[in-house]
């Protein structure tokens, strides 16, 4: 897969952006503030994820205008496809979302037609951030692969407010425990299913990521990671998330429904979980170095990007915002010598990043929005 146009105007910054990125690698260079990342942002919400950056929807328009719309083209195994997304200052609610010419409701509709994975300095925080980072990216990582996925854990997360809010009323005696049981029953279904496939990425993620840390760290540590339940003891070869697996679920509710009360939020659920990361068996949150940490982020990152090409059959797009600067020199060979054979679209402030002799792609400058001169990498012999 590979982005073949991309059109951008009164999306922040960017002014009446169109070019035609190298099919290889793409080089965007500037000052900070002008613009880059502003670039790969509208890239990504073409996939039908919310923006890296959390960015509001008045947000994403320029103070100086009253629209912006975004355009991107690419060319997966079959066909090429185009994602329209524009909006008006005057009416943000009502985003004109489409694809290839038909208007989608729903962003997530767009799971699984451009599929990029994105690095940013902040992922390099994955392994020693908090818990909700990780399952972010792993609810993410699920969601590229299973489209229905991101309106489960949407769901999801609109009972745990519901019941949290109930909780709260049972403590204050303005409400009864018998109005949990609707709730409970539901948080059961959709976390039951939700805990199985996390679990089940995170033992595909676990083989891609321990062979990779092989690498970087030339053999001398040994990298797993594991998925973590509040819920469940055992989840390997379980697969009825409807009938045993929900009915367990509902007894943990129940068994701390009293503690739950007392807290005034669901202590315990899918929520509550986290992928547990270790370097020679020491746990990576207590134990590890900066520069483990990092090494440990970059295979987490790479191996979703392994995992989307296994299970689509269709490389993803790489895009890689102001990461190499962050990154050692072994490191940032690491990370180019992995993504050969995907698209790659970097961004940094300098324009003299060194490359592989056999990569070729594009050199683009941007200032003030605006892509003012690019040319053409050569290969070189």
């Amino acid at each position: 897969m590979y982005i073949t146009r991309i059109c951008a105007d009164g999306f922040k910054n960017l002014k009446k952006v169109d070019i035609t990125p190298h099919e290889e690698l793409n080089i965007f260079w500037g000052k900070n503030a002008q613009g880059k990342t502003n670039l790969i942002e509208a890239i990504w919400l073409c996939t039908g994820v919310r923006s890296f950056r959390s960015t509001k929807d008045k947000g994403m328009i320029d103070i100086d205008k009253d629209h912006m719309s975004i355009e991107v083209s690419f060319m997966d195994s079959v066909r090429e496809q185009t994602v329209r997304y524009a909006m008006d200052k005057s009416n943000l609610k009502d985003k004109s979302l489409f694809l290839n010419g038909i208007k989608v409701k729903n962003p997530a509709k767009l799971f699984g037609k451009l599929n990029c994975v994105v690095f940013t300095p902040e992922d390099l925080e994955i392994s020693k951030g908090s818990p909700e980072n990780r399952r972010q990216f792993l609810d993410l990582c699920v969601s590229q692969i299973k489209n229905n996925y991101s309106n489960t854990c949407a769901k999801y997360e609109r009972i745990i407010e519901h019941r949290n809010a109930l909780l709260k009323s049972i403590s204050f005696g303005k409400s009864s425990k018998d109005e949990l049981d609707g709730w409970d029953i539901q948080l059961a279904q959709l976390g039951s299913y939700i805990s199985l496939l996390r679990y089940n990425y995170t033992k595909i993620l676990n083989n891609f990521a321990s062979k990779l840390y092989g690498e970087i760290s030339q053999g001398k540590e040994k990298f797993e990671v594991s998925y973590y339940s509040t819920v469940f003891s055992k989840l390997e070869g379980r697969k009825d998330f409807a009938g045993d697996l929900a009915r367990e679920y509902l007894d943990v509710l129940k068994r701390n429904l009293d503690e739950d009360i007392r807290a005034g939020f669901t202590m315990k659920g899918v929520h509550r979980d986290d992928i547990t990361a270790r370097i020679n068996g020491l746990a990576c949150r207590e134990f590890a170095s900066q520069g483990q940490h990092r090494s440990a982020a970059l295979v987490l990152k790479l191996s979703q990007a392994y995992i989307l090409k296994q299970e689509t059959d269709d490389a993803p797009v790489i895009l890689l915002d102001d990461v190499l600067s962050e990154l050692d020199a072994n490191r940032q060979r690491f990370v180019l010598s992995k993504i050969g054979g995907m698209q790659v679209f970097i961004t940094c402030c300098e324009k003299n990043i060194q490359f592989e002799k056999n990569q070729h792609g594009r050199l683009y400058n941007i200032e003030g929005g605006r892509i003012k001169t690019h040319k053409r990498k050569e290969k070189k012999d």
